[in-house]
């Protein structure tokens, strides 16, 4: 028997039955197999779950917050329309020559309307701060509860303090980061003389920010119908914004305190510092 059918006999057929010694050197020859370690296993649940705080962290901090201030100014652009749209169908088709003369008088401040305080949950206001950009506008609510008003509709009023335009103190809170679409995230950014605007189905409050402060969450006097020691004097009407700081904690509070300036009914069309804000 010559080499060549020597190696030909040696060759396994394809299909035949591997003998009990084929067996043995193929298990010799085969490279050892990689075993799980627990180490390895807990290494990568540990990595895993990392990745998702990562993103949850980001949602909360970041794409949450940009989700909601963009469901916030769609939905306060609807309920602005609705008010519009409201006082249109209730303005009588004909309306009076004013008179020249009247009409170069100075125009005496309009006394505000003063409405009723709002169920909790309940939608009365819509806020613009020029500062923080041209789609800045955000619904208001009764109660300061997070499940009905903050992480809901966006800012909530403090009950039992006063109303837009009333005198005293008209009181609110919103979140900075993570829910509602974090409507006082810029609040540290206002500058003394910022307009705040406050619309409801009457008309528009116009308040000017006067400064910041910084107090323990049981500070409950800021939200006093004079919240400030240093503001002297009563028959004011200011509006207090408070939300936690700093950002991502609940250590402290930040405070934004502003005085009212004037009042502007819906019949007179939205005041200077609305125009060209798109509806």
């Amino acid at each position: 028997m010559d080499s060549d059918d020597t190696g030909r006999r040696s060759e396994h057929p394809e299909g035949a039955p591997i003998t009990r010694g084929e067996r043995s050197r193929r298990r010799a020859g085969a490279a050892p197999r990689r075993r799980a370690s627990v180490t390895g296993v807990i290494g990568e649940v540990l990595l895993t779950a990392g990745v998702l705080v990562f993103l949850f962290i980001a949602w909360q901090m970041w794409i949450g917050d940009l989700i909601g201030a963009a469901r916030n100014t769609a939905e306060a652009q609807s309920l602005a329309q609705e008010w519009e749209q409201q006082a249109q169908s209730q303005t009588p088709s004909a309306q009076p020559t004013p008179d020249a003369t009247a009409a170069e008088a100075p125009v005496a401040p309009v006394e505000p309307v003063i409405a009723p305080e709002p169920a909790d949950g309940q939608e009365f206001g819509i806020m613009y701060i020029p500062r923080f950009g041209p789609d800045y506008q955000v619904r208001i609510g009764g109660g300061v509860s997070r499940s009905r008003t903050l992480d809901t509709i966006g800012i909530g009023h403090y009950p039992d303090t006063q109303m837009p335009g009333e005198v005293g103190n008209f009181a609110v809170a919103a979140h900075r980061t993570g829910y509602g679409g974090a409507p006082f995230y810029r609040i540290a950014e206002l500058h003394a003389g910022d307009p705040i605007i406050v619309e409801t189905q009457d008309g528009w409050y116009t308040y000017r920010f006067r400064n910041l402060e910084y107090v323990r969450p049981s500070a409950v006097e800021v939200l006093n119908a004079v919240p400030q020691d240093t503001v002297e004097g009563t028959g004011e009407r200011y509006l207090t914004m408070t939300s936690c700081s700093p950002k991502y904690t609940i250590m402290e509070r930040i405070i934004g305190y502003s005085v009212f300036e004037s009042f502007t009914p819906r019949s007179a069309g939205a005041p200077a510092e609305l125009a060209g804000r798109g509806a």
